[in-house]
């Protein structure tokens, strides 16, 4: 048990630095998306940015390290192929990666809307820019038509920055890949 727990002996530092780098490419595309979509000042939209991208990674990431010892040998091996010598050996491989990427697309949408959402009701953000009392039946419900209104912009903003770093990271990817054979 303390054999499958302990650190690797050689670390993947090609994923780690395209991690970083994608968080570098991520969060200033998602802040501004935030701040132009939200009206967040910038201040706020870079914190919900980096948090969201921080968050999802690190959940996407934990993920991985669960499901990782369960997966087939042949996957494993491709996907140590891919990640320690940037290829497949199977060339049916990329089929799946397309698949799989989308599920991912979806997923971290999913958690990047959940992860604002938890951000902006714990920090009481739409709140302070609506202190209504509430003393007719008729301002609570233009209240709940208000939050209604938010709330679509938030799935909307989160799907259009989510949509965007990808699109980068895709172009960035594809680019490496290029430039991978080429030589």
């Amino acid at each position: 048990m303390s054999e499958e727990l302990s650190l690797p002996r050689i670390l993947p530092i090609g994923a780690i630095v395209f991690e970083t780098l994608f968080l570098l490419i991520a969060i200033p595309i998602e802040a501004y998306i935030l701040h132009k979509t939200l009206k967040f000042d910038k201040r706020t939209s870079i914190f919900y940015s980096i948090s969201m991208n921080v968050f999802s990674s690190v959940i996407g990431w934990s993920f991985f390290f669960v499901f990782e010892p369960i997966m087939p040998v042949q996957i494993k091996s491709e996907l140590i192929s891919y990640v320690f010598f940037n290829y497949f050996k199977n060339p049916s491989t990329q089929n799946y990666i397309i698949m799989l990427s989308f599920v991912i697309f979806l997923a971290t949408f999913l958690a990047k809307f959940l992860l604002l959402k938890v951000s902006i009701v714990s920090l009481d953000e739409f709140k302070k820019k609506e202190n209504l009392l509430e003393t007719s039946q008729r301002q609570k419900i233009l209240r709940h038509e208000i939050m209604k209104i938010q709330n679509s912009n938030l799935v909307t903003s989160t799907l259009m920055a989510n949509s965007l770093s990808y699109s980068a990271i895709t172009l960035i990817i594809l680019m490496r890949d290029l430039a991978i054979r080429m030589r």
